[in-house]
């Protein structure tokens, strides 16, 4: 008897074991709001694999605190953290992980009694394995549009391959020891202008928020920017869509990477590929603005001219990831929005000839809406050349000055609620 109701007990267990596990998955997601929140990506960074010159020692990263400042765009009343270990080849181990609002981003000082700890499936510390992504529990933690926030990483033992992002055009802060709570940091402190394995914050937003994720190269990620101004030109965009009451639900996401190409990885893995990591899966995507193909296209003509079948058959190939790139964002209801190469003759590392852009872009009837940033930014007098008043001084990355007018000539109406974007014929998997 006392068997046969042993049996009888293990076959329940069977029968419902996971519907029970889906039940209790279920009420935690209940308890922490998450079937109810609406998140959006307020800040983003593209990871790359970080390289010799971008990466810090062994011995920096032994029993280390770094603190990394970020500038988010849209507000909110809870926080996640997008942390990623996308090029590393062996587990990330981070002993702890802390928020904190941040005093300015030129001091690795944060505000008192604002510190608060993150967890990973209710656990202080958090192992990422090789080559994922990770993204920690939901914290109250309510932060304001346009403000800085300080994430701070404790390790205990060097990562062997980092996963970053090289173009930060802000300062981190690292010292030895555990400062992971600490208001500010003893000395010595190093500074780099780099970040490490953060890649994204999330904000829970208004339910018609969303986001505008900004794809491109240098000039999207700002060379030619202010160290800590926050000038590029998604983070004057961003201030224009939070001063009308009409915009002020929408965040823009930074996913330039320096020397990026559409075709060939390089400085990071090509765009065509970044497309499902760094727009796709972020959150509240809606919109997308690729600017990029100028890589491309100076790095087949650096040495000098080539023939016209040569560069015939490059814009072949850029039009082609072109329309990927529309396909996979129409598939996700993500509107496409295309923006032209800028002159960049005079550049030293390139030596372009005179036809380097195809008209494609603009046609009608490819990209969701076009942003003529070539038009807008080149010298009258020279079209093929950057306006003086907006080169940097290498011919090739607009100043801040020629960032601001790239960002103050975006129609907010284009991200104004309207119709799908229409599908492509082509399958979604493509």
């Amino acid at each position: 008897m006392t068997t046969r109701r042993y049996v009888r007990f293990m076959r329940i267990d069977s029968r419902h074991f996971c519907a029970l596990v889906l039940l209790f998955a279920s009420a935690v997601g209940l308890l922490r709001g998450d079937t109810q929140t609406h998140w959006v990506t307020s800040w983003a960074a593209s990871p790359q694999l970080m390289e010799s010159d971008n990466s810090l020692t062994a011995e920096d990263w032994g029993d280390a605190t770094l603190r990394q400042i970020v500038h988010l765009s849209l507000g909110g009343s809870q926080v996640r953290l997008r942390l990623s270990n996308r090029f590393g080849n062996t587990p990330l181990h981070l002993t702890a992980v802390h928020l904190a609002r941040a005093i300015s981003p030129a001091s690795e000082k944060i505000v008192a009694g604002t510190d608060k700890a993150l967890t990973f499936t209710g656990a202080p510390d958090v192992t990422i394995p090789a080559q994922a992504d990770y993204l920690s529990d939901p914290v109250s933690f309510p932060v304001s549009v346009l403000s800085d926030l300080a994430i701070t990483l404790h390790f205990q033992a060097p990562p062997e391959m980092q996963t970053g992002h090289a173009g930060s055009r802000a300062t981190s802060y690292l010292t030895h020891g555990d400062f992971i709570a600490a208001a500010e940091f003893s000395t010595p402190i190093k500074k780099v202008e780099h970040w490490y394995f953060i890649t994204g914050v999330d904000v829970a937003a208004a339910p018609d928020a969303s986001a505008i994720v900004a794809l491109g190269d240098s000039i999207t990620d700002g060379h030619g920017a202010t160290t800590n101004g926050n000038d590029r030109w998604p983070d004057i965009l961003a201030q224009r869509l939070q001063s009308q009451p009409a915009s002020h639900n929408l965040a823009v996401d930074n996913q330039g990477i320096g020397g990026n190409r559409l075709l060939l990885d390089g400085a990071g893995p090509n765009a065509l590929s970044r497309i499902d990591p760094d727009v796709i899966a972020l959150s509240g995507v809606r919109f997308v603005i690729v600017l990029e193909g100028v890589n491309d296209i100076g790095m087949l003509g650096r040495q000098g001219e080539v023939a016209p079948a040569e560069y015939e058959m490059l814009v072949h190939q850029l039009i082609g990831a072109y329309e990927q790139i529309i396909t996979r964002a129409h598939a996700h209801n993500i509107k496409a929005i295309g923006a032209t190469v800028m002159p960049f003759v005079g550049s030293e590392f390139y030596h372009p000839g005179p036809a380097t852009e195809a008209a494609w872009i603009r046609t009608p009837g490819h990209f969701d809406a076009v942003l003529d940033f070539d038009v807008l930014t080149r010298d009258p007098e020279h079209p093929d050349r950057l306006l003086p008043a907006f080169d940097s001084g290498d011919h090739l990355h607009p100043s801040p000055a020629g960032y601001a007018a790239m960002a103050r000539s975006i129609a907010l109406s284009l991200f104004a609620d309207g119709p799908e974007p229409e599908r492509s014929a082509r399958p979604a998997g493509m």
